[in-house]
C-alpha cells in the first residue's frame, strides 16, 4: 500500500471551488501545496508557477479563474490545466508540479514521492 496522509475531508473540495492548502517538503524546502476538485476528481499541485515562482492565489485558497475551467496565476496570468497541471496559456513554462491524491470513506490523502515527503515537526 502507498504511504498516505490525510488531507481534508471530501466535502472540503467542491468543483472549481476553494483550495485545500498543505506545506511539504519539495527539493528539501518545505513549500505550499495545493489540492482542488475539478469535474468531480481531486488534484493536488505545488503552489508555484513555473513562469515564476510565485504563488498562484489570487485571493486566499483561490487558484481557479472566473470560469472555473483553468488554474490561473495571479501574478502574471499563467494558466494551467486544473486535470493535468500542464500549461494552457500565458508565460508560463511546462506544467505544475503534480502531487498524487486519493480519496477514500470521506476523506482526501496526499501520498510522497521521491521529490514530494511530508513536513517533519
Amino acid at each position: 500500500m502507498l504511504e498516505q496522509h490525510p488531507l481534508c475531508n471530501s466535502r472540503d473540495l467542491q468543483d472549481a471551488g476553494p483550495a485545500v492548502p498543505f506545506d511539504i517538503v519539495y527539493a528539501g524546502q518545505t513549500c505550499r501545496a495545493f489540492a482542488v476538485r475539478y469535474q468531480g476528481a481531486v488534484h493536488a499541485y505545488l503552489n508555484r508557477c513555473t513562469h515564476v515562482a510565485m504563488e498562484l492565489d489570487w485571493q486566499a485558497n483561490r487558484v481557479f479563474d472566473a470560469s472555473g475551467d483553468w488554474l490561473l496565476c495571479a501574478s502574471h496570468g499563467a494558466a494551467y490545466r486544473p486535470d493535468t497541471g500542464q500549461c494552457a496559456g500565458g508565460p508560463c513554462q511546462g506544467g505544475l508540479v503534480k502531487i498524487t491524491l486519493s480519496e477514500a470513506a470521506g476523506v482526501v490523502y496526499w501520498h510522497p514521492a521521491y521529490n514530494l515527503k511530508p513536513v517533519v515537526f
